[in-house]
């Protein structure tokens, strides 16, 4: 039986994190960088990273409109921290260019610097699928100004930190940072993104 193949985008970032995660979940990572590599693969994480090295990777390898085509064909596509930024509608705060993927504007930075990482469990009865899920914020950006298509997953304070828009999914956190996959398995089938 073939696995489901998973597309990480690998200009920079936390890739050998989230393919362990993607192995855990049975798929089979895919180190992407380029545009080719999305024709095969069932789904695409944008890691996080450093959001301004990422985009100038993305716009050196010519990636933004394979990854706008990949988002517009109906596959799972999760952006975290740094790529939750990158599939933002607008970035704010030292802005970078974005993809406009979901409907939100991210604030980058805006749980504070390196030093004020942090982890913590989700607002409880948000989304019961996600209840108790444990999330570490690492320069994490903060979701506003989300539109009427956006729906909240998860919630940390009151704020959005698990937004989905269809088949786009943003996590302001770091879910490859911890042993919990119920974010990982939003891009399988039978996960909830498709």
């Amino acid at each position: 039986m073939s696995r489901e193949r998973i597309g990480i985008l690998s200009v920079q970032g936390d890739v050998e994190a989230h393919a362990t995660a993607v192995e855990r979940c049975g798929g089979e990572p895919v180190r992407v960088l380029h545009g080719w590599q999305l024709e095969d693969v069932s789904a695409l994480i944008l890691p996080g990273g450093e959001s301004t090295t990422i985009a100038k990777g993305i716009d050196r390898l010519g990636l933004a409109e394979p990854l706008r085509g990949f988002a517009r064909s109906g596959r799972p596509l999760l952006g975290t921290c740094a790529g939750a930024i990158l599939i933002s509608r607008e970035s704010a705060n030292h802005a970078v260019p974005t993809l406009a993927l979901i409907d939100v504007v991210a604030r980058r930075n805006d749980y504070g610097t390196q030093v004020d990482s942090f982890a913590v469990e989700v607002d409880p009865g948000v989304t019961p699928t996600f209840d108790a899920l444990r999330c570490v914020f690492i320069r994490a950006p903060r979701l506003v100004a989300l539109g009427d298509g956006v729906e909240t997953l998860a919630r940390v304070d009151g704020d959005p930190v698990l937004v989905r828009e269809g088949n786009i999914l943003a996590a302001t956190f770091h879910p490859e940072l911890t042993d919990d996959l119920r974010v990982h398995e939003l891009l399988f089938v039978g996960g909830s993104a498709r």
